[in-house]
């Protein structure tokens, strides 16, 4: 029963990296670009969260609708300010801004709230689900977690495939240029998807602040460079592509703590990225495209 319990508690954490990779994912698919501010977005959502819980005393779903308004309105105002006067800009230009907003944010929030790590109360009540005589134990919070991403995938998919919106979108990611021609707005799409994502942002920071219940200024670094990691491992610019790659590395990384080290859990998780790239660069749904000369 080891192996079950460590297998769902790695789908939960590998949700969480599921949601966080699709902002990665869905910005890249579109302007081409990594947003690797999108971690901190993660503690800004956490944040506006733990207040609304603690300070404040609102309802679990209010706090969580709370954060991701907030993150919708710093997503959109980080493209407008940052990211779209870069638009025809090097990617390297773009990828520094990036790092510096990322900076900003992260020593915005130790000015404002300290480094000290603030105890975070989790959405749901504590407890776990007992199956088997008790053998098998599953926490609420893993399976609010599984559920809400599978929800999330069900609705963001409708979205894509079955709104004009969305078909702007997949239309944005085959060619800017063309879009634009046919009358898309290229702009208000990107827009857009930078608000979709960092509303995803928002519901794992507070998923993932109820999972481990501190909240401090750098939690989204390395959450957001493993779901960077996910998107990568399934793909870049593929919707399932980052579903799958986030619940692979949850998975591996619940496996490897369990069986093999703690300590060494997440040299395992980028060792078998490395190898995976090495055998399929594109990632394991992603599509090598043939450009013309």
């Amino acid at each position: 029963m080891y192996f079950i319990t460590y297998l769902i508690s790695g789908i939960g954490l590998g949700s969480v990296y599921a949601l966080i990779a699709l902002g990665y994912t869905m910005v890249y698919g579109i302007a081409k670009m990594l947003n690797f501010a999108h971690g901190d977005i993660i503690m800004i959502g956490a944040y506006v969260a733990f207040f609304a819980l603690s300070r404040f005393n609102v309802p679990a779903y209010l706090a969580v609708l709370l954060s991701v308004v907030v993150c919708i309105a710093l997503g959109i105002t980080i493209e407008k300010l940052a990211y779209k006067p870069l638009r025809k800009a090097a990617s390297l230009s773009v990828l520094i801004t990036a790092i510096g907003v990322s900076y900003f944010l992260e020593n915005g929030a130790q000015l404002l709230w300290t480094s000290s790590p603030k105890m975070f109360s989790s959405i749901i009540k504590s407890g776990a689900l007992e199956l088997f005589d008790g053998q098998l134990s599953i926490s609420y919070i893993t399976l609010l977690t599984i559920a809400t991403c599978i929800l999330i995938m069900i609705a963001l998919t409708y979205f894509i495939n079955n709104t004009k919106t969305g078909s702007a979108m997949r239309a944005c990611s085959e060619d800017k240029g063309a879009a634009s021609l046919m009358g898309i707005n290229v702009n208000r799409t990107i827009s857009i998807t930078f608000a979709i994502g960092s509303g995803l942002a928002a519901v794992a920071a507070v998923l993932l602040a109820s999972t481990y219940p501190s909240v401090y200024p750098t939690m989204g670094s390395m959450p957001g460079i493993k779901a960077f990691t996910a998107a990568v491992f399934g793909g870049v610019g593929s919707i399932p592509g980052a579903l799958l790659g986030g619940l692979l590395l949850g998975v591996i990384e619940t496996l490897a703590k369990g069986y093999i080290s703690t300590q060494l859990s997440d040299a395992i998780v980028f060792a078998v990225l490395i190898i995976v790239l090495l055998l399929k660069p594109t990632g394991i749904l992603g599509k090598k495209k043939s450009e013309k000369v």
